[in-house]
């Protein structure tokens, strides 16, 4: 399946509402992210974080063009189905 966002709209603080291709939309926060650290760190500031833009050639929330979050990711925090397989670790299958 391929989960393309088809519109998105900032609400307030790390909340915004997004539309998938396949119909299903919701809200959802990404307040989580600002704590991962790394180029993700640039979320604890309000302004750049209220800058969402929906990229729609590729279906994704991106930030100035260098920040983005897999449509995969965003669609499961929505609907609360599981990542794709392809997307989740192996467990069980690490070398000896």
């Amino acid at each position: 399946m391929y989960y393309k966002i088809v519109e998105a709209k900032y609400l307030k603080n790390f909340l915004i509402e997004v539309k998938f291709q396949d119909g299903k939309s919701g809200i959802v926060n990404l307040e989580e992210y600002k704590n991962k650290g790394g180029i993700f760190s640039k979320f604890s500031d309000p302004e750049f974080f209220r800058n969402v833009k929906l990229n729609k050639e590729f279906g994704v929330l991106t930030w100035d063009d260098e920040i983005d979050i897999a449509p995969e990711t965003i669609y499961s925090l929505v609907t609360g189905e599981p990542l794709p397989e392809w997307m989740q670790k192996n467990v069980g299958n690490e070398a000896a």
